[in-house]
């Protein structure tokens, strides 16, 4: 069996043809874009779902520069066996820049990125300086190169190349922009997209609106920003994303692709516990796997972990969770237990209505790769299209936990759930209870939830994660003679197993009998089964009791 390498990070396709990593075949890609492409095509994925080695693929298959060395780097692929297709390989001349280290935290700064990031793009170009043209054209396209342009110059950037490149090759030029939208992310982020907003919508508006220089361009990145004017005024402008647009199996990996590199890998047997990490994404009806998860998989020897954790930080997310209303945290909550809920999506994102459309954060979370779609149906009433949202597969599950949920504790504070946790573990009822019902009074509204208890079940599986390091964390798995709410199962002997039974009442005056019910039942159901099965000693068993905001622990002998 041949030895193949993983590519981790690998973003440029002739290094990864050349020095022996595994590749997944996307030509296919090639052949469905060259039978019917428009003027302009979006391409909108999450992070780390390889956009950027897809252009880079383009750009290797397109290019009239180095044509005949690179057509050897398809050899054994789709594409290669599709005679019409490879007629138009090496036939462009092609720009191909990634926006995606753009970024800074002033927009002086941002602007030497830009104006460093377009010197770098010009270079390989510098024959074209031979060629014929007008002094404000030689002044612009060397002002450029040399990193001295203006703002104003630079913002004609990629009109200026494609005319320059249609005239001394006579073919029109493909225009390929990875991460579009990085640097207005960053912008918004560091409070200066305003001016960031006006200098690229003059770069991209140029380049993509009658430009006759342009045969056609390809962009990517996460989000649609098509009410900025960005898009404007394109009369053929292809948008392909999680929801619509074809392309689907463009980014990600299909179920056949892992199936077949687990194959060639020597892995068939790994193929469920795969699936169960990371498929789940739909894009388009298309089952995808996350390609980034799939391939560190694979590197560290077949070890399950939530390895897309901390690539996709965003800190727009972070500032829309920070401010949810409590409609929307049972939703979180809800999402983080395995459930599902029905939300709107605007695909034409606005940055600025961020903080004013609550809405956004679910259009966020879609397009960002922490939920997938698995539904919609048309609102009469309300007239707008409604979709059905859940957390993909278990690595996301854990991510979403650790990276989202932990936003909503920021209301109690982090110290209130510290001493809650650790007073859970070390068997210290009285504090247990005084901290969570500190939290449940301060995170949880009156009338909270049609399923109480499946709410505050959903509230304390989020509040809990934080104990992953030390346990692991089962919710509704059987046990004895019935079903736990909630166990806690040490991944060290030194730690306690824990198991929680919940109840959620209507009045004040049914707690107390409600939580000795959930110690009856605690014991009646024999739940403790499989942690002393496992050797967990001591087992601390908690009935909780639930009333709109009290709440009461009884530690069940």
């Amino acid at each position: 069996m041949m030895q193949w390498k993983i590519p981790i990070g690998m973003e440029f396709f002739d290094q990864l043809r050349e020095n022996g990593y595994y590749f997944v075949d996307k030509t296919p890609f090639i052949q469905e874009f060259l039978r019917d492409h428009a003027a302009v095509t979006l391409l909108t994925r999450p992070r780390r779902f390889g956009k950027t080695l897809l252009l880079s693929m383009m750009q290797r298959f397109l290019d009239l520069k180095d044509a005949e060395e690179n057509r050897k780097l398809f050899e054994g692929l789709a594409v290669a066996q599709d005679e019409e297709a490879m007629a138009e390989q090496g036939q462009r001349p092609v720009i191909f820049l990634t926006m995606k280290n753009i970024e800074w935290d002033t927009w002086e700064g941002m602007q030497q990125k830009i104006s460093w990031e377009l010197a770098r793009l010009y270079s390989p170009f510098q024959y074209l300086s031979q060629d014929e043209m007008d002094d404000d054209m030689r002044d612009a396209f060397e002002s450029i190169r040399t990193g001295k342009a203006t703002l104003e110059t630079m913002g004609n950037a990629f009109q200026l190349l494609c005319k320059l490149l249609e005239a001394h090759h006579e073919k029109k030029a493909v225009l390929l922009i990875d991460e579009y939208d990085a640097p207005l992310q960053c912008a918004w982020s560091h409070g200066y997209y305003d001016e960031a907003i006006g200098f690229f919508r003059s770069l991209y508006s140029s380049a993509l609106k009658s430009n006759s220089s342009l045969d056609f361009a390809i962009l990517t990145g996460v989000l649609r920003i098509a009410k900025e004017s960005i898009f404007s005024g394109l009369n053929n402008l292809r948008v392909s994303s999680a929801l619509s647009g074809g392309y689907a199996s463009a980014c990600g990996y299909t179920k056949a692709e892992v199936a077949k590199m687990a194959h060639d890998l020597g892995h068939d047997d790994k193929l469920e516990e795969l699936a169960s990490w990371y498929d789940g994404y739909d894009f388009q009806g298309t089952e995808i796997y996350n390609p980034w998860s799939v391939n560190n998989y694979f590197m560290e020897h077949c070890k399950a972990r939530p390895y897309w954790m901390r690539t996709s930080g965003n800190s727009i997310l972070q500032t829309m969770l920070r401010d949810v209303d409590q409609k929307r945290e049972r939703e979180l909550y809800e999402l983080a237990r395995g459930g599902s809920i029905r939300v709107r999506v605007d695909e034409a994102f606005i940055y600025k209505d961020v903080e004013e459309h609550i809405d956004n954060l679910y259009t966020l979370l879609l397009y960002t790769g922490y939920l997938k779609c698995t539904g919609s149906e048309y609102d009469e009433d309300e007239d707008d299209e409604l979709y059905t949202v859940a957390l993909p597969n278990r690595e996301i599950r854990s991510v979403f936990r650790r990276e989202i949920l932990k936003y909503l504790t920021y209301s109690v504070g982090r110290t209130t759930l510290d001493y809650m946790l650790n007073a859970m573990v070390e068997g210290d009822t009285d504090m247990f209870e005084e901290c969570l019902q500190d939290i449940v009074r301060s995170m949880c509204g009156i009338h909270d939830a049609a399923h109480p208890e499946h709410f505050y079940h959903g509230l304390m599986l989020g509040l809990t994660v934080w104990l992953e390091k030390r346990y692991r964390i089962r919710s509704n798995r059987g046990s004895g003679y019935g079903r736990f709410d909630l166990a806690f199962f040490p991944k060290q002997a030194k730690f306690p197993g824990i198991v929680m039974e919940f109840k959620a009442v209507k009045t004040e005056e049914e707690l107390a009998p409600a939580v000795d019910a959930a110690c009856q039942q605690i014991a009646e159901k024999d739940y403790t089964a499989e942690l002393e099965a496992q050797g967990a000693s001591p087992i601390w068993c908690y009935g909780i009791a639930f009333c709109k905001k009290r709440v009461i622990v009884k530690m069940c002998s």
